[in-house]
């Protein structure tokens, strides 16, 4: 997901808030998937935030160029504005 917004912001399109989201449980695992929340809080989130490229997982709203999935966690999370896309700071 992080990889597709990359290629979303280096194809600069201006004016338009693009949010990205998914599962992480599938909704073919029946009640437990977490598609529905994350498809609400995508919707939600593309109709206040302002102009860009995100990342909605879990209620929360990333910028496209600040977040990584944490793999051990199973998390999406933000990257300090000075870091890169490992996380290691520049």
């Amino acid at each position: 997901m992080v990889e597709t917004a990359r290629i979303l912001a280096e194809a600069d399109i201006e004016n338009k808030t693009i949010v990205l989201t998914g599962a992480m449980i599938p909704y073919a695992f029946g009640t437990s998937s977490d598609g529905f929340f994350n498809l609400g809080s995508a919707l939600a989130f593309a109709q206040v935030l302002p102009p860009g490229i995100y990342v909605v997982m879990n209620g929360r709203y990333f910028p496209w160029d600040r977040v990584r999935k944490n793999r051990q966690t199973g998390n999406f999370e933000e990257l300090p504005a000075d870091s890169d896309s490992e996380g290691f700071v520049i």
